[in-house]
């Protein structure tokens, strides 16, 4: 095919109007002077100064220079109550839920998925693995429920996992209220927060993970002597 090719087809080079040069020098400026604006408030602004471009050229350079690009915005949370961290009176008043980052031994990241009752802060679920989802997240609460019995209220932080629509549908349809702290307080998560420095202490910074499966058998063999052996206040060991 390249061979059926005319010759002044094949050398051609295409050429720049130069008032689209002109139009690309006075985006570029808009752009490192005001970051925030979008294409008519630039398309505006070169009106001003008597340039006679119509807006289909100017966006049509405008989107040349890739400016068009979807900026990504911090997701608005909903003003969250301060409610007390109080102990609860029996088992299944509370839980508490939160995530942890670690790595294995060769750099790959995982995450943690903890829950402990802040009754006597027994720990009550680890799931560890590359991704977790909210869809995980249910699953796993579904396994926790189906031996443990529903909690009347679980306690959580602002990630992503917990705000999803379908927990909070989750937790409507079973009866059981979410709990949200405020934003950058995670001391009124207390409870877990307390767990997770003492999962991180004795665990993932005391050993070196070659793999998953051997995370998940560590932390699955600590999380007994956590909740049956292991000294703590919590469960008036001491």
């Amino acid at each position: 095919m390249l061979f059926a090719l005319s010759t002044s087809v094949y050398y051609y080079q295409g050429k720049r109007n130069p008032e689209d040069e002109q139009i690309h020098k006075e985006l570029i400026a808009l752009a490192e002077l005001h970051r925030s604006w979008g294409f008519w408030m630039m398309f505006h602004h070169v009106r001003l100064f008597s340039f006679t471009w119509n807006h289909k050229r100017v966006y049509r350079v405008y989107t040349q220079m890739y400016l068009n690009l979807r900026r990504k915005y911090k997701q608005r949370l909903p003003s969250r109550i301060k409610i007390p961290l109080i102990q609860p009176l029996h088992p299944n008043m509370n839980w508490s839920m939160d995530f942890m980052s670690d790595s294995l031994l060769g750099g790959r990241t995982f995450r943690t998925f903890n829950i402990i009752d802040d009754y006597n802060r027994e720990a009550l679920n680890s799931t560890l693995d590359t991704s977790i989802t909210s869809q995980r997240v249910i699953r796993q609460l579904e396994e926790l429920i189906s031996w443990r019995g529903k909690p009347e209220q679980i306690r959580v932080e602002n990630g992503p996992e917990f705000l999803a629509v379908i927990l909070q549908q989750w937790c409507e349809l079973h009866g059981i209220t979410l709990i949200f702290i405020q934003k950058g307080k995670p001391t009124q998560n207390a409870y877990v927060e307390r767990f997770n420095r003492t999962y991180r202490q004795e665990v993932l910074n005391s050993y070196a993970f070659e793999s998953l499966t051997q995370a998940r058998a560590i932390t699955q063999a600590w999380m007994w002597i956590y909740n049956n052996e292991r000294p703590h206040n919590g469960q008036n060991h001491i």
